[in-house]
């Protein structure tokens, strides 16, 4: 009997989430430094210091220093808090603690983050796909046709990977159609770059919002994530979540990260990647036949060429990594790319310049 037999049926045919470290791992790249532009993470960290003395116990399921840096830093309650491992362990802890394998379904709009559907899958949940449409923007009809069908609702803002925003208006029509009948689950992990955000609509009870340290904190090595809605849901969550989620030390440099020293420095590094993106930008769009596609509400560009294939392995063989987002429906040869240091920026667009050079693809 092979093993693969006693494999659940439901995971058998699974496709894992291809992360940016699967596909290019930083243990790997040999002596070269490579340029990493292709996970959205923040171009540069901080140093933080540890109080290793208490590490020899096991840490607090809610560290209180996190749960109330971060309720100050939204102007929440603390009971609306729950710190998990990433943002991506919230939303597998809200397929576990609202879905019933092999019955419930949720539901996304395509392209958007990979996670909620695999999330789903792997613990045998459903998956209904609405696409986005008019600039990638909420299909709201078809959406609230489907709420019966669904326990919950994944929007994305800004949505990775197209960097749009959508309509507010599209939004609290939703939530009001969704009252009673679905969570709606408003994934913020790039708000800071946008400046808009969706924590006014908490006072719904069916409203939940997902944030992380990962991008703008720059902490994508901590996982470190955040889930905020009503104390019922977070109370439900702490039903399903592991007993210790948050190492001591993550907890420690967390702590710091919300301090107000923490908060200072984290904006500062968000106004320097923006003016770093616009700069970008403006060269970017003189290049080859490089169309923008979406816009630019978090801390990444993305783009349409004919040259997709070709521009990519020209970039590997310089170890400059970026996301190729083809595979999403309405991305046909896109790619996305963080935004970086104004150093790796310049060397991203000069490779660039030098493979359309090559292809004899020029501006007129």
């Amino acid at each position: 009997m092979s093993i693969l037999s006693l494999v659940a049926k439901h995971v058998v045919n699974l496709v894992p989430y291809a992360s940016a470290r699967r596909l290019f791992k930083t243990s790997e790249q040999g002596a070269a430094k490579p340029v990493w532009l292709n996970a959205n993470e923040a171009p540069t960290g901080k140093q933080y210091t540890l109080d290793t003395s208490l590490y020899n116990r096991y840490p607090d399921c809610q560290p209180d220093a996190v749960i109330a840096g971060y309720a100050r830093y939204t102007g929440l309650n603390k009971e609306q808090v729950l710190v998990s491992r990433g943002a991506d362990e919230g939303i597998e802890l809200l397929i576990r603690g609202f879905c019933e394998a092999g019955k419930d379904n949720i539901l996304i709009c395509p392209p958007t983050y990979g996670m909620y559907a695999i999330s789903a899958r792997t613990f045998d949940i459903g998956v209904i796909e609405i696409p986005l449409i008019n600039d990638f923007q909420l299909d709201v009809d078809q959406v609230i046709a489907q709420l019966d069908n669904v326990k919950m609702v994944f929007i994305c803002a800004p949505n990775n990977p197209t960097g749009t925003l959508p309509a507010r208006a599209d939004i609290e029509a939703v939530i009001a159609a969704a009252k009673d009948r679905a969570l709606v689950v408003i994934d913020e992990a790039y708000v800071e770059f946008a400046q808009e955000t969706a924590l006014g609509w908490l006072e719904h009870e069916h409203v939940v919002v997902l944030r992380t340290l990962s991008k703008a904190f720059g902490l994508a090595g901590l996982r470190c994530g955040f889930t905020l809605a009503h104390p019922t849901i977070i109370e439900t969550l702490l039903k399903v979540i592991a007993p210790y989620p948050l190492a001591a030390p993550v907890a420690d440099i967390a702590a710091q990260a919300l301090s107000f020293g923490g908060l200072a420095a984290m904006r500062a590094q968000v106004n320097q990647i923006l003016a770093n993106q616009k700069a970008m930008l403006t060269q970017l769009t003189t290049l080859g036949d490089i169309e923008l596609v979406g816009a630019q509400h978090g801390n990444f560009i993305l783009f349409r060429t004919a040259y997709k294939d070709g521009l990519m392995a020209h970039l590997v063989e310089h170890k400059v990594f970026i996301r190729d987002q083809s595979k999403q429906p309405q991305l046909e040869n896109c790619l996305r790319i963080s935004t970086g240091t104004q150093e790796e920026n310049a060397k991203l667009l000069s490779l660039i310049e030098q493979f359309y050079t090559t292809q004899g693809s020029t501006r007129a």
